[in-house]
């Protein structure tokens, strides 16, 4: 009897899958023996790293499970070019480190959380708060892949260019990413600028702000239904380059992890209370001086829930889910304003948000970023029970036809709660994707939970 171990992604807890096997991979040649022993038994291949994707695209029930963390080597540093070589497991903390006593950092990462490989964020084409930049795509000069037949592949625009625009947003279907080469941007030094304003204006207030050469930023909105404010007020903070010289005082104004522990406490239980304390906070913070690349790593703790969990004496189980939902930027208020009337109805509970901005993606074959959006980022606390799941799906789906209607879309990492003519509608040349994934892995060698979900919904 095979003996099948538990996996889960760490945030949202909701991503429960079985696999046969966890391989510790060290090198590409690991990597190649576990794809080609695979194929050889007939057993399909996941990659995980971070374990932070929220709708199963790392896990696959009864497959061997590829944990990329030991492919955290540097491979090649170009300080003349502004390039950077390295495994697709390391992740964003040792990047920072291996770099913080040179001129270049990374231009963007993902929010929120830190300890996310590489790899996984070329699978998700994941981005950051960059007031003019595509996706991660747009950072990335190549890529090595295993691919199915546990063969290396070099790709990148002008070398398998069309398999390259596959992998970046393929979400782990067409291989293993096992090394990335990445561009860099100098590292500056920033001010930041705060101020809490309305939700009207903004897009104007965006334009404003990049054209005085803020380069970062992103407004949080407030999450109490009961306020005139719900998704309509927030905080608007960006980034402005100032001269390198610029000293970055010792003891600047920071939350400490046991009061992001009262903030996350307040935004489950006092709403209004936290977004007061929170505002107030960056508020404080208005003029302070950090690096490019610094600000955007982050506290979290794995986890934290449970905690939460037995502070608020919960009868059930609950975490936040994640979605991303995108609009053009002449429709965010109206939409903005749509979703809060839709929240209040049906009591869904918002812990987080925030707005940011995407320029558009030219590279990736199953592209997100269509357009020049608005990016809103909802995180929604989530009940472990039958009726709080569909609760939460309902609303996912909701806010999807929120931004259908509006020539919008929203970001596939998070959830599979979309139904197959939503993801269709915003994401026209899904059955082409799923075509290409046979044309280059038609034995399917490489598949989740995720992927398994779609290819039987549009079979």
């Amino acid at each position: 009897m095979t003996h099948l171990t538990v996996v889960n992604d760490i945030h949202s807890r909701l991503n429960r899958s079985e696999v046969r096997e966890i391989v510790e991979v060290a090198s590409v040649e690991d990597v190649q023996e576990v794809v080609r022993r695979a194929g050889q038994a007939g057993l399909p291949v996941c990659i995980a790293g971070g374990r932070h994707a929220m709708g199963g695209q790392q896990f696959c029930a009864g497959g061997i499970l590829i944990d990329t963390r030991g492919l955290d080597r540097v491979l090649e540093y170009d300080a003349d070019q502004g390039r950077i070589t390295v495994e697709a497991g390391i992740q964003w903390p040792a990047l920072l480190a291996y770099l913080r006593e040179t001129p270049w950092a990374i231009g963007q990462k993902q929010t929120g959380a830190d300890r996310l490989s590489l790899g996984g964020a070329i699978a998700a084409n994941a981005h950051g708060r960059g007031l003019t930049m595509p996706p991660l795509v747009s950072d990335l000069e190549e890529l090595t892949l295993v691919d199915a037949a546990g063969e290396r592949q070099r790709c990148s625009r002008s070398v398998n260019a069309e398999l390259f625009s596959l992998v970046v947003g393929g979400y782990g279907l067409f291989g293993v990413i096992v090394s990335a080469t990445l561009r860099l941007a100098p590292r500056r030094k920033l001010e930041r600028v705060v101020e809490v304003r309305e939700l009207t204006g903004l897009a104007e207030a965006f334009d404003e702000r990049i054209a005085q050469g803020f380069l970062y930023g992103d407004f949080q909105f407030a999450i109490d239904p009961a306020m005139d404010d719900f998704l309509h007020r927030g905080v608007f903070s960006c980034y402005r380059p100032v001269d390198d010289s610029t000293p970055i005082p010792e003891g600047q104004k920071a939350l400490s992890r046991e009061e992001w522990a009262q903030l996350l406490f307040l935004t489950h239980t006092d709403k209004a209370r936290a977004f007061e304390l929170y505002a107030a906070h960056y508020l404080e913070t208005s003029g302070q001086i950090y690096l490019s690349d610094a600000h955007q790593f982050g506290d979290y703790v794995d986890g934290y829930h449970a905690q939460l969990d037995v502070a608020m004496s919960a009868e059930h189980q609950g975490t936040e889910m994640i979605t991303e939902i995108y609009v053009p930027r002449a429709r965010l208020a109206d939409f903005m304003a749509d979703v809060a009337a839709d929240f209040r109805a049906t009591a869904v509970d918002v812990i987080y948000g925030t707005v940011r901005l995407i320029e558009r993606d030219e590279d990736s074959f199953l592209a997100w970023a269509r357009e020049p959006w608005s990016c809103v980022i909802f995180n929604l606390h989530t009940v472990h029970t039958p009726a709080g799941l569909a609760h939460s799906e309902a609303s996912f789906r909701r806010l999807i036809g929120h931004a259908i209607v509006r020539g919008g879309s929203y970001f596939l990492t998070y959830h599979r709660w979309a139904t197959a003519e939503q993801l269709e509608a915003c994401y026209p040349r899904f059955r082409e994707f799923l075509a290409h994934k046979l044309e280059h892995d038609p034995e399917e060698r490489f598949q989740s939970d995720w992927y398994r979900h779609y290819r039987d919904a549009f079979a």
